[in-house]
Order: C-alpha cells, then structure tokens, then sequence
C-alpha cells in the first residue's frame, strides 16, 4: 500500500514527531530524527523510547542527529514536527540545505500571532525553493504511536505531491485522504485548540456533556465562519480537519489544550496551567492570532472572544461563560426564513 522505500527527516523530536517516524519506519522507510536539541537526541539513542510515549519501542536502525545538513541532504521528504512557534526560526535554519523542489510536510498547527500567518505560508516564506504540504485531522501521538487505526488528511497546491505523501504514510491503520484546500485545513487545526481551551475550561468548571456540545456545535461554527471568509471551503470545516480535529481535541484527555483549559477552570493562570501541563499548548499562541483575524475580516467569534479575556484580560471562568449563555437572541440558520 505504500510508496516505494524513501529517504524521510523528521524535523523535531517531539511526541507528534516520533510518533509518525515510527509508522513511516513501519512502512518500510528510511527514517532519521532531528532535533535542534542535544540532549532530546541523547535521550532517544539511548532508550529508544520517548519519555511521552512509553511503551512505543523505536527500532535500532532509526537515526538520530542534530546536525542540519545531515537531516536535509538527499531526503525525498523532511516532515516538519516543531511546534508552531518554532517554525519560523527552524524554516530559516534548514533554508541553506534544502534543494529546489524538495518536499516539506508541516504536521503542526497554528498561527504566527505577529503576521496572522499558517505555519505552511511560514514555511514557504521562509524556504521559497520548498515544495511545502501540510496534514492534519484527528490523530494524537499517543494512539498513533500504538498503531491504533487514525485517518488524516494530506494537503498541497498539486494532486501529485498530495498522492505522493499520501502513499508514504497509509497503511492499515492510518488512512489517508488528500485535499487542495491548505487553507482550510490549516485554519481548522489551529483554531480548534482555541475552542479546546474553552471546552477544558467548562470540564474544569463542573459542568456536563450538554456544555461540551454546545462548545463544539458552535465552536465548529465560529471556525467554519472565519475560514470561509479567508477563502477555505465550507466542506474541509464539516470534514476531518474541521469538525473531527475539533470532536478529539474537545473530549480526550490526550489533548494538551483541554487539560490546559481544565486547570485554567479550576482557577489557575494560563501560564500555571501551561506549566502543569508541561508541553506547549498551541490554543494559547493562536487565540490572539484568531480575533486579529476575526477584526480583519469582520466576523463575530464569541466562544473565541471569551477565551482570550480568559488567558489575556483576566476575566473569570464563569462570568465568560454567563455572558455567552446572555448574548443577543439569534436564529441558528441564518439565510432559511419562515414562509409568510
């Protein structure tokens, strides 16, 4: 089911990273790990295990290195598994080795608050020559690593790098859909943290299942709205990368957006949530980012809106909450009216 035996660099050693080098060395590939941190590199060549996924064995043969050159030169594909506010800064680093045309795909999800930019516009800014992708859907480390059966979806400006990616990483247990609709698929892994913040928040505040399907009905809505109006298509926000991205990331304890937003419920600051959690929690760094854009295009995000106040303005938990549940009447279908 797979393409022919590839050259393939994971750029970062994080769980999401290790996680996908170990299906693709499943699926007969050649597979290196960079990370610009030596001691992360120290730790995976001596154990073989990342200390996030325990019990997920990495094979022998798998390199290991933080030497750029060594990562870029001769890989038929380099998998971009930073987090997002370190893609800027490794883009520009890795730009010397690249070649013309050679294939990038950024796994991660997010937007850069200072430019209101995806992390593949990044990518692409900051290494023209690249040929750059982007994947995404409903897929935490954790249950990718094990083998449990996920299905994704592979973005890129042509039908052949999509099918190309598409037939490195499908197996049995990981099935993958391609789609030309970067954008879309970028704006909905990005701004679902932001909704999985507000989803923790309500867990951490006692309340039940018809909060959280509240949060994610509307939620899904406020997303769907603003990447429309930035030019994605309305299907990719119903598809995986939309509603399914949002459904895993707002109910599993994987997420380090809902664990983030149950402690900030709970009464702890952003910053003493995103400690405890001790991984970066990408909802924090795109929120800003999702209401520049909501001004910019002029579309109404409330969930959104509320969470900011939360992290950034200090509002409590449960007055954001009552101002969502007082806000002006409305009509849920908004262009269908009643016959006269």
């Amino acid at each position: 089911m797979g393409e022919k035996r590839s050259k393939i660099s994971i750029i970062g050693g994080g769980s999401w990273g290790i996680a996908l080098a170990v299906l693709l060395h499943k699926n007969g590939h050649e597979v290196t790990v960079w990370s610009a941190l030596e001691a992360e590199i120290w730790m995976l060549r001596e154990n073989h295990e990342h200390r996030m996924l325990p019990g997920v064995k990495l094979p022998e043969d798998m390199a290991f290195t933080a030497d750029d050159h060594e990562a870029v030169e001769g890989r038929d594909l380099l998998v971009m598994a930073v987090a997002s506010s370190y893609t800027r800064a490794t883009s520009h680093r890795l730009k010397p080795y690249v070649a013309e045309g050679q294939k990038i795909l950024n796994v991660a999800k997010g937007i850069e608050e200072s430019t209101l930019m995806t992390l593949s516009e990044i990518i692409e800014e900051e290494i023209p020559q690249a040929d750059v992708a982007v994947m995404s859907g409903p897929s935490h480390a954790e249950e990718v690593g094990r083998g449990m059966p996920t299905t994704i979806v592979v973005g890129a400006k042509s039908r052949d790098t999509a099918e190309y990616i598409q037939n490195l990483f499908m197996n049995e247990v990981f099935r993958v859909y391609v789609s030309p609709d970067i954008l879309g698929m970028e704006l909905g892994g990005a701004l679902k943290n932001v909704v999985a913040l507000a989803a923790g928040i309500a867990d951490g505040l006692g309340y039940g299942d018809n909060t959280k399907a509240a949060l994610i009905t509307r939620g899904i809505t406020e997303i769907a709205r603003l990447g429309t109006a930035m030019g994605g298509k309305f299907e990719t926000f119903c598809g995986l990368t939309g509603i399914g991205d949002l459904i895993v990331t707002c109910a599993s304890m994987h997420s380090r957006n809902r664990r983030a937003g149950i402690l900030i419920g709970q009464g702890k600051t952003c910053d003493e949530a995103m400690a405890e959690v001790k991984m970066v929690v990408e909802g924090v760094y795109s929120a800003k980012a999702a209401m520049a854009l909501a001004a910019k295009y002029q579309v109404q995000l409330p969930i959104i809106e509320q969470v900011n106040q939360i992290l950034f303005q200090g509002k409590s938990a449960d007055q954001a909450v009552r101002e969502l549940m007082l806000r002006d009447k409305k009509i849920e279908v908004s262009d269908v009216l009643w016959p006269v």
